[in-house]
């Protein structure tokens, strides 16, 4: 077996936390399915305010909450691997249930910018201690399994 190199890692990195958010960027995928709208913001891209905030699924918890969690989670991912001390806020990041037109509008547009910048942190980090990766692994492990919650409640009856 040969070491994997930190670029070869970054690019892995950026490829799944890609596939969650935006879809697969190829024609294969780690963990979704193949197309267009299989990440979490073309999941969410048509869904009214009334349907993000609709409670479904184990716990109740809303699209809307789970965007908002995976929005505060990113955050937290970047702030680490800027090298900042990010304290794990569960409570916090399910502050948000229900949203409006204008709510649900900036919820989507923070998830992207979330992502930018989570991305742009993992591109730019020098040195990969543990910590680093760990935030980086569990930002992709953590978004895809909200996809997969967020995609259960988009196709769940009523």
């Amino acid at each position: 077996m040969t070491d994997m190199s930190g670029t070869m890692t970054v690019d892995l990195l950026l490829h799944m936390l890609r596939e969650a958010i935006e879809g697969p960027p190829g024609p294969w995928t780690y963990f979704s399915d193949r197309g267009p709208a299989t990440g979490l913001v073309g999941t969410i891209g048509r869904l009214s305010a009334a349907a993000a905030s609709r409670p479904a699924g184990p716990g109740h918890t809303t699209i809307a909450g789970h965007v908002h969690h995976v929005c505060a989670n990113l955050a937290l991912t970047t702030l680490t691997l800027r090298g900042a001390s990010a304290p794990r806020d569960r409570d916090h990041g399910w502050a948000v249930t229900e949203v409006d037109d204008l709510a649900w509008s900036a919820l989507r547009a923070r998830l992207r910018r979330e992502y930018g910048d989570t991305v742009l942190a993992v591109e730019s980090r020098v040195v990969w201690d543990e910590d680093a990766l760990g935030a980086a692994m569990g930002a992709v492990a953590h978004t895809a399994y909200h996809l997969g919650a967020v995609r259960q409640r988009v196709s769940a009856p009523g």
